[in-house]
């Protein structure tokens, strides 16, 4: 693999493809490995800074040294990665860590529940509750972690993340809106079960990779009314939870499902899941299409709020809540450089802070500091994108940033 590396990064035994920076001063004889500590000093004293590094052609050299009479103290082993007064830099390798264990625990436990579902078995809350008020807890005290996690999408399993995902989505925006945290609580759990009753759609129907027909339509969309009976026969549901999963396709022009809800019995919360649940579906893979980049996403939801389907004054307050570029979400940046949004800048929505991983031209990884872009004028963001456009995944993404932290 390519990686670009700050000089202070390098050591003996690493494969040196070309220098990067300075560009057009200074280039190699050839390509070759690194083989002493006096070449890398030689280079620093050129004032290069950055280098492509080829790592599959890595070696392990060891140098001979000098015989001295008087024996060295030993000096503590050289750390490949410079420490960092970014106070964000183990972002991606602690926080991170432990949402996405939240969130695949939060599958793990989804699948149980269709399992018991298309078995006719009662549902066992205590792990629904249990998970819910963990990633509640996460999301009060850092929003950010699982916001960037639900960008990490498997193809092939958008049934268990879309309820996790939504669910999270429900949990951001209820907080944002800074509603008590027990009911912050009911509704995690009813946009955790609001899509239980898809299991008890046939197969062909629910994963059929081609537009469905008027008929196969009308079956899928019996799912809400599953989704209500399943939660209705579960003890231990609160009436709250149960009126979040039983909106969520309803829309205020009273065009929605199951029952046609009109606008003026379609709750707070209501309006709010079936925000997070379009957002998530627009987003995500799905067997017959690709996802939508978040910032098309937002457009489709606010022309939705304009047919009368959503409600508008959400839909913005939504948008405000993840961010015009949300966390996690992948940037194409003025210097030709992939970046991943890390944090918001709450008065300057436009230019939040990221962390670029990824040189277009050349392709290849590269280690970047966390830039701040409402403090730069040189390097703006061109366009919100999608890992799979140039050929990445966000799990190789995530890995790479995690190894840089």
């Amino acid at each position: 693999m390519l990686i670009e590396h700050d000089i202070t990064d390098v050591c003996v035994g690493m494969y040196v493809v070309e220098i990067t920076e300075p560009k057009d001063t200074f280039s190699l004889a050839k390509p070759g490995v690194l083989k002493s500590e006096r070449v890398i000093e030689a280079l620093k004293r050129k004032s290069v800074t950055k280098l492509l590094i080829d790592t599959s052609k890595t070696e392990v050299i060891v140098e001979k040294s000098e015989q001295k009479i008087s024996v060295p103290k030993p000096q503590p082993p050289r750390k490949l990665t410079p420490a960092r007064t970014d106070v964000k830099a183990n972002f991606f390798n602690q926080e991170i860590v432990r949402a996405r264990q939240v969130f695949n625990e939060s599958k793990d436990i989804q699948k149980k529940l269709f399992h018991n579902a298309q078995h006719g078995l009662p549902l066992d809350m205590d792990p629904v509750q249990k998970i819910t008020a963990e990633s509640t807890d996460l999301i009060f005290n850092n929003p950010n972690a699982l916001s960037c996690v639900i960008n990490i999408r498997n193809k092939d399993e958008y049934l268990l993340e879309h309820s996790v995902s939504v669910s999270v989505l429900m949990t951001m925006f209820a907080v944002y809106k800074k509603i008590d945290k027990d009911i912050v609580n009911q509704l995690a759990i009813g946009a955790f079960l609001h899509d239980v009753g898809k299991i008890m759609i046939p197969d062909r129907i629910l994963n059929k990779p081609d537009k469905l027909t008027d008929e196969e339509f009308h079956i899928m969309k019996t799912h809400a009314s599953y989704s209500i009976e399943i939660m209705k026969s579960t003890p231990g549901i609160s009436p709250l939870s149960l009126e979040v999963a039983s909106l969520h396709h309803e829309k205020l022009n009273g065009l929605g499902y199951p029952f046609g809800v009109p606008a003026e019995k379609i709750t707070l919360y209501g309006r709010m899941i079936s925000i997070c649940d379009i957002y998530d579906a627009l987003t995500s893979h799905r067997c017959y299409k690709q996802g939508y980049a978040q910032v098309k996403a937002f457009s489709i939801l606010r022309a939705l709020a304009d047919k009368n389907e959503l409600d508008k004054d959400l839909v913005d307050q939504f948008i405000r809540c993840m961010g015009v570029y949300p966390v996690g979400s992948v940037v194409q940046l003025e210097s030709n450089r992939l970046a991943i949004v890390e944090g918001h800048n709450p008065k300057d929505p436009i230019r939040p802070l990221v962390r670029p991983f990824y040189h277009l031209k050349p392709e290849h990884f590269e280690a970047g500091n966390k830039i701040d872009l409402a403090t730069v004028t040189d390097d703006l963001i061109v366009k919100c994108v999608r890992a799979d456009d140039f050929n990445l995944n966000m799990e190789q993404i995530i890995e790479y940033l995690a190894h840089e932290g």
